[in-house]
């Protein structure tokens, strides 16, 4: 298994081709999920004692599970958050599998380390943190979120000790899933705080939500830069007011959102993100980076060191030396340098060309928002305020985008998903694939006509 041999050297032209192929299609073929069932009829058991070898693994990979994976990076693919990675990040991920680097010191990866701090200081110069944040990444906004609420809360404990109650944290209604996930495993509680007309969580709002269940315990507010349902931007700069006052840690999410940071036409929505203590941005979202990849920064970094450095004596000739760990920063020990491809696409292309595809996918949201407006059979939910555009048809209930949804996917044509916003079922188009055009968006809304 571990010598390059005739057949090794076989499969690695089959395989090599396969990529070269994949990425040169245009569009990508959406394909669709089997049920398991399916799945089980024509793949068959796979795990074998004898091995199927590599020619009839990958067979069985190219012929049954390929297609039954639903291709994020199609430009109709406009559900959840999709993906764009570039030609040259998803090349360059498999220069990164192909060199074993483990990822969580500077001693075994110092120029792997360089190279992510310097993608890592481009996203805090867009977000206007100091000269000293930094930070790591990690798999994606769930370990973010909850590393950087770990970091707020041994923070407060160090300052403040354990409070006589429960340890909280401020979330807003619309904030993530994942901050929720954070603050369950965190054993804390969430205090819920409403959001004004245009959804977003506002320094008032926040006050009153204090007002009302008190800041005993508090140790964070988790704002949001970008929801995943609305994309919407939170007041950042009345929160950070708020959390100033009060001597709070303040999170930003900025999963989805923070790419549009490096759009010159968006950055005044973000005005206040420069005051977050910390900051995730997922390069594997809307910065085209391949999964799994989240940018996440601190301030001041030496406060998510202590809170996360581990400690074992196997360890101590790492601890000695004072270098920059990825794994001091978040919850993990081994990790992939998984900001590799994401900083070997930067560094080719340019930032100027980063922040010209961002601006594209702007463009096409704005008209987006302009289609829906001139159909008398939709109607907008929101006003967007960055690339998701949610709506609703009007006269259809639950079960009408139940089936809308799934012809598009059996057809192929595209993916787009209902989802649920104040109790009513309606759909959205999630835009950050430089790839999707008007015309792609004209075609889907032509369908529920």
């Amino acid at each position: 298994m571990h010598r390059w041999t005739p057949e090794t050297d076989r499969i690695a032209s089959v395989l090599l081709g396969y990529v070269r192929e994949r990425l040169r299609m245009d569009p990508v073929p959406l394909d669709r999920p089997l049920t398991p069932h399916a799945l089980e009829e024509l793949a068959g058991e796979t795990i074998t004692a004898e091995g199927l070898g590599a020619e009839g693994a990958f067979e069985v990979f190219r012929t049954v599970l390929a297609p039954a994976i639903v291709s994020v990076d199609h430009p109709r693919y406009l559900s959840f958050i999709p993906g764009a990675p570039t030609e040259l990040s998803t090349l360059f991920d498999l220069v990164v599998s192909a060199s074993s680097i483990y990822g969580g010191s500077w001693l075994e990866a110092s120029g792997a380390v360089y190279a992510e701090n310097q993608a890592l200081r481009w996203i805090a110069d867009l977000a206007g943190f100091p000269p000293g944040a930094g930070g790591c990444f990690v798999p994606g906004g769930t370990y973010g979120n909850l590393s950087a609420l770990t970091a707020a809360r041994e923070t407060m404990r160090a300052g403040r000790g354990r409070p006589p109650g429960r340890w909280r944290v401020a979330v807003s209604a619309e904030a993530h899933s994942s901050i929720d996930t954070a603050v369950r495993v965190l054993d804390a509680d969430a205090v819920r705080v409403e959001v004004d007309t245009r959804f977003r969580m506002t320094g008032e709002t926040l006050r009153a939500a204090l007002a009302r269940d008190g800041t005993e315990g508090l140790f964070a507010v988790a704002a949001t830069a970008g929801t995943t349902n609305l994309g919407v931007v939170d007041d950042l700069e009345g929160v950070a007011e708020v959390c100033a006052e009060l001597g709070l840690w303040f999170h930003v999410d900025g999963a989805y959102g923070g790419a549009a940071l490096a759009a010159p036409s968006a950055r005044e929505r973000f005005r206040g993100v420069e005051r977050a203590d910390s900051l995730v941005v997922d390069p594997h979202k809307w910065l085209f980076a391949p999964f799994d990849c989240c940018a996440l920064l601190y301030r001041e970094p030496e406060l998510a060191r202590r809170a996360h450095t581990q400690e074992a004596g196997y360890l101590d000739v790492i601890a000695a030396r004072d270098e920059w760990n990825p794994s001091d920063y978040a919850i993990h020990l081994s990790r992939r340098a998984r900001g590799l491809p994401f900083w070997f696409s930067l560094a080719a292309h340019g930032t100027a060309a980063y922040a010209e595809a961002i601006e594209s996918v702007l463009a096409v949201a704005r008209a987006t928002v302009a289609e829906i407006d001139g159909r008398d059979y939709l109607e907008r939910v929101h006003d967007p305020m960055l690339s998701v555009v949610a709506f609703r048809r009007i006269g259809w209930q639950p079960a009408d985008y139940e089936t809308w949804s799934h012809k598009l996917l059996d057809e192929g044509y595209a993916f787009v998903m209902p989802t649920r916003h104040r109790g009513e079922t309606i759909t959205r188009l999630a835009i950050v694939n430089p790839r999707t055009t008007i015309d792609d968006v004209r075609g889907i809304l032509d369908t529920m006509g």
